[in-house]
């Protein structure tokens, strides 16, 4: 079981984490497609792409599609092309959430998703808090 992943973001934010993500780990145990949205990009042509690339990618097992930002142009076109039950969105796209869900290709969609949101939330935090919390345990 394997679900395809689909990252769209603004220029080269998805084609940069993910070419970070290959050197950190050394492979892509997944099917992965980037739409790259910039300023001269015409919505309709991308929502067309974009529910080509989700089609293309969906083996059965679904489609976890990940953009960099809520509200913005990519995560728009994301929830207008992964209108079906094959396919969710998680939006916030970091390098934490990505190297996350790389590293449990075997996961259903719902488990995936669920994976992706743990790693983007916990590859946020205040250095110096998290290190004052740690000096105090020791």
């Amino acid at each position: 079981m394997t679900v395809g992943v689909l990252i769209i973001t603004h220029d080269n934010i998805g084609s940069s984490l993910l070419d970070t993500t290959n050197d950190m780990l050394g492979s892509c145990p997944l099917q992965i497609q980037i739409l790259r949205v910039t300023r001269a990009s015409h919505p309709d042509a991308l929502r067309k792409q974009a529910r080509k690339l989700i089609d293309n990618l969906d083996t059965g097992h679904g489609v976890l599609v990940l953009t960099d930002m809520y509200g913005s142009t990519p995560s728009n076109i994301a929830c207008y092309a992964a209108d079906t039950q094959h396919a969710q969105i998680v939006t916030g796209l970091n390098l934490p959430m990505l190297i996350r869900v790389l590293n449990y290709p075997r996961l259903s969609l719902t488990e995936l998703t669920e994976k992706a949101i743990s790693g983007g939330r916990e590859g946020v935090c205040a250095c110096f808090t998290t290190m004052r919390k740690q000096d105090d345990t020791e």
